[in-house]
């Protein structure tokens, strides 16, 4: 499992039938010096790898997650078969590192309707 950054979505205009109505957003992979540098703002060092992530849990843009690739990513949907490389699995409140809270959102819900 990898910790990344929401920071966008994805519309799919055409899509295979077993994933209809599945919620796709944008992650940036952050690793411990992004992590270290990111700022009260949501501002930070980030690489240029973005990730689309199968987003059940429904995070907004700036959320911090933490998500599963590969055969991992399939795992929730077990038997079926999904087509699905990532996915998203917590949405971090805090990453604390050496005891330091070191990012922290207050909120990545999207309101209720």
């Amino acid at each position: 499992m990898r910790i990344g950054k929401i920071i966008g979505q994805v519309t799919l205009s055409r899509c295979h039938p077993s994933v209809n109505g599945f919620s796709w957003r944008i992650a940036v992979p952050m690793t411990e010096e992004d992590l270290r540098q990111e700022k009260p703002d949501g501002s930070g060092i980030y690489s240029d790898e973005h990730v689309v992530v199968n987003d059940p849990l429904g995070v907004n843009d700036g959320g911090i997650i933490g998500f599963s690739e590969g055969a991992e990513a399939s795992m929730p949907f077990y038997p079926e078969s999904k087509p699905i490389d990532a996915y998203n699995a917590v949405i971090l409140d805090a990453v604390i590192l050496d005891g330091q809270d070191s990012c922290h959102q207050k909120s990545y819900f999207l309101p209720s309707s």
